[in-house]
């Protein structure tokens, strides 16, 4: 039998179902729930093998498999498991009253469900329940998924019960609390959750930093980046994320002066777990604001030697970007690292054929700001081998700034 982990690579839901449905360790079948839950297509086998596993002896397994279920969004599976009636209509209204019900049963995993589904039906009206049956809940578990639940109906007024969870809970309730105020963004919620950006715990930690980037405003930004000196990797690469995806969200306005504030402040940290965060946003992010943000700091936050290189390599990578502002940040950004590695790294592009025109083009503009006579021999060659006027005319323009360099 494949380990669980070789099996969530493998995405394999045959054996996935016949862990869950026949291994004698709890362990081995809650894992196996979470892996089915976590999968892009469980399909039909795998959905019901989880509404059976909501009958499953263990409490443990029965909480993962409506957990999986739920992040499926298979709400009528779960109705089924609930023994639940799926009105024909589909009205979201009709299948919310059931579950806001069901909140008072003496069952905890009955109560969790329906935390779960109401949360994803998203129903405005059912903010108020969940929120008194948060008050007066005693069992974690359940606390945990009302919080969530709480976040995805996205009702203001629930700001404060959820304030009221980040002290003296359970981590898990503490956490799900944190990353709801992070989707509510009121100032109560800004407020709750810089009161546990310096908790003892590196997990509630992570969770409120990576909550404070969805604020509109700058008002986090102080906090965020006393993060970056956290004694954590994990923290300080949450407040890098968080910075970022602030200054994609500020008006235009504040954004200038915000930019420069968080870049001296980058910078002044030399940690390389910044440069890495950075790259990471800009090779695996997939929001364009968020890259082009990550592209302008990170050749001005490059650090020392121990990190400089991974930038300059990551910059230059960027030169041929389909986004021009990538591209042009690139360059800038290169230009601002300067010295003879980021020469060295600009002639590569212009002296290979692993780069496009492109490419190409931008290294020669960037050439003109950082090379000296070597830059200026290959410049000159380059203006009469190339075929690309954009080349020509970018290479013309740098051997016309390279007076002063030797």
């Amino acid at each position: 039998m494949p380990s669980l982990y070789g099996l969530e690579r493998s995405g394999d839901v045959e054996k996935l179902v016949e862990l869950l449905q026949e291994s004698e360790k709890e362990t081995v079948r809650r894992r196996a729930a979470e892996i089915l839950g976590n999968l892009d297509e469980p399909g039909s086998e795998g959905l019901e093998a989880l509404v059976d596993a909501m009958s499953d002896d263990h409490e443990t397994v029965r909480a993962a498999a409506i957990d999986a279920l739920t992040q499926q969004e298979a709400v009528d599976a779960l109705m089924r498991g609930l023994g639940k009636e799926v009105p024909e209509s589909g009205a979201t209204w009709a299948q919310a009253e059931a579950f806001v019900e069901s909140l008072g049963s003496e069952t905890p995993e009955l109560r969790m469900a329906s935390a779960n589904v109401l949360g994803l039906l998203g129903v405005e009206d059912s903010a108020r329940p969940l929120a008194q049956r948060l008050q007066r809940e005693e069992h974690p578990g359940v606390r945990a998924r009302i919080a969530r639940a709480l976040g995805r109906v996205e009702q203001p007024a629930a700001t404060g019960v959820l304030v009221d969870c980040l002290h003296g809970e359970p981590l898990k309730v503490r956490r799900e609390a944190a990353e709801s105020l992070g989707r509510l963004t009121t100032d109560e919620a800004l407020s709750g959750l810089l009161s546990v950006v310096e908790d003892d715990s590196e997990a509630m930690r992570r969770t409120a930093v990576s909550s404070l980037g969805k604020f509109g405003t700058a008002e986090p930004v102080d906090a965020l980046v006393e993060r970056l000196g956290d004694q954590s990797d994990l923290v300080r690469r949450a407040a890098v994320f968080s910075l970022i995806e602030i200054l994609s969200n500020v008006p235009p306005d504040q954004s200038h002066e915000l930019r420069e504030t968080i870049v001296d402040r980058m910078a002044a940290r030399s940690d390389p777990s910044i440069v890495e965060s950075l790259i990471e946003i800009i090779e695996e992010g997939t929001q364009l604001h968020q890259r082009r943000n990550a592209t302008w700091m990170l050749g001005r936050v490059a650090g020392d030697q121990r990190t400089k290189m991974d930038a300059i390599e990551a910059l230059r990578d960027l030169l041929g970007e389909d986004d021009d502002l990538i591209a042009q940040f690139a360059a800038t950004g290169l230009s601002e690292i300067g010295g003879a590695s980021v020469e060295t790294s600009l002639l590569e592009v212009v002296e290979t054929d692993e780069y496009g025109e492109d490419a190409v083009a931008m290294a020669a503009f960037a050439l003109g700001k950082v090379g000296g006579d070597r830059s200026r021999q290959r410049l000159e060659r380059l203006v009469e081998e190339t075929e690309s006027e954009e080349v020509r005319r970018r290479s013309f323009s740098a051997i016309s700034k390279l007076g002063g360099h030797t």
